[in-house]
């Protein structure tokens, strides 16, 4: 498939990433091996432990949820007050969160952000609104904030959040703050304070920083009750066995995390370089992706899509978003992409 028409199918169905499934089919030409820049996933994984088989055969224990959820509190500096519920994956835990409500809820999402909170919200049958500032919830019972945000990587200040949360409580209702890119910089986590913020649940992800999407793991922090609701909706079993031994090994590797915060921040430095030469505007972005703005973005996406690059289109935004390449080989074959992309 090729022309306007391929290029248009390609933004609409690229906007989630880590479609290389699609981009082979579409883009049978392509050199491989592709390179995966249109997710935030750390290019650099934690190592999955060894598991023996039987830890496969049989059912995962309670016990062996209780050692991660306290490994995590550790981590992440939890307080001892707000509950900690264990996620197969932090986009299991935000679709699920809208179906715990009894009754139908005013939300508002800060936005531009993650798409997937949105439509899990709309789909539970709630009323869903985009704000440009958290000072605008109006009615809302729900507010949403992705901090630090995706796609541009905007940090709302955790005293703006907590000045939000009076009318949130008048109606009884919840703070959402989605902290999936917040590994990077550890000063961006509300969560050594999320027990005075009482109204309030944050998710982290585990799969992004340390670069294990496919083990699907994340955790969902508050002092709320929902959380007993949000255990019983998961059941007994809500991790997998080796879920639970990579939560374990990662969390408590601080000397790995200081590495990868290092080579995260060095890696997020080349590639602003890069995209920089080619006459791509950065506009912000983590230490995990970066977004760039170019007058031909969608014919961008599909010139580096054709030479095995896939990036993150945003339809009528005129901007990609590119994770971080794994090493200089990959950071070449992006510049020398970019270096032949269209201008005009």
């Amino acid at each position: 498939m090729s022309g306007s028409l391929a290029d248009e199918i390609d933004l609409r169905f690229f906007e989630h990433g880590g479609r290389l499934d699609l981009a082979r089919a579409l883009y049978g030409e392509a050199p491989e091996p592709w390179i995966d820049l249109s997710t935030g996933i750390g290019p650099w994984a934690y190592p999955v432990p060894a598991l023996p088989a039987e830890a496969l055969h049989r059912l995962p224990d309670s016990g062996a949820l209780k050692r991660l959820t306290g490994i995590a509190r550790t981590a992440y500096k939890i307080p001892a007050a707000a509950a900690t519920v264990a996620l197969p994956g932090t986009d299991a835990g935000l679709s699920i969160l809208p179906w715990l409500f009894r009754e139908p809820k005013r939300v508002a999402v800060l936005s531009p952000c993650y798409s997937g909170h949105a439509a899990a919200w709309t789909a539970a049958g709630h009323s869903v609104s985009e704000i440009d500032s958290l000072d605008q919830p109006g009615s809302a019972a729900i507010l949403i904030a992705v901090n630090p945000n995706n796609p541009d990587g905007h940090f709302t200040e955790h005293g703006k959040l907590a000045a939000a949360l009076p009318p949130l409580k008048r109606r009884d209702g919840l703070l959402i703050v989605d902290e999936a890119f917040a590994d990077a910089d550890e000063s961006h986590s509300l969560l050594p304070h999320v027990a005075r913020l009482d109204f309030t649940l944050v998710l982290r992800s585990v799969g992004k920083f340390y670069g294990a999407g496919g083990v699907r793991l994340g955790f969902a922090v508050t002092s709320h009750p929902i959380a007993e609701r949000l255990k019983a909706a998961l059941g007994a079993w809500p991790i997998s066995a080796q879920a639970l031994a990579f939560g374990q090994a990662a969390l408590a590797d601080e000397a790995w995390a200081a590495a990868q915060r290092t080579r995260l921040a060095g890696a997020a430095s080349q590639l602003d370089a890069t995209l920089t030469e080619a006459g791509c505007r950065v506009l912000g972005g983590t230490a995990l992706f970066r977004l760039a703005a170019h007058p031909l973005s969608g014919m961008l996406f599909a010139h580096l899509a054709r030479r095995g690059i896939l990036a993150r289109p945003f339809k009528d935004r005129g901007v990609l978003r590119f994770g971080l390449p794994a090493g200089p080989e990959e950071l070449e074959r992006l510049r020398e992409a970019l270096q032949t992309a269209p201008t005009e």
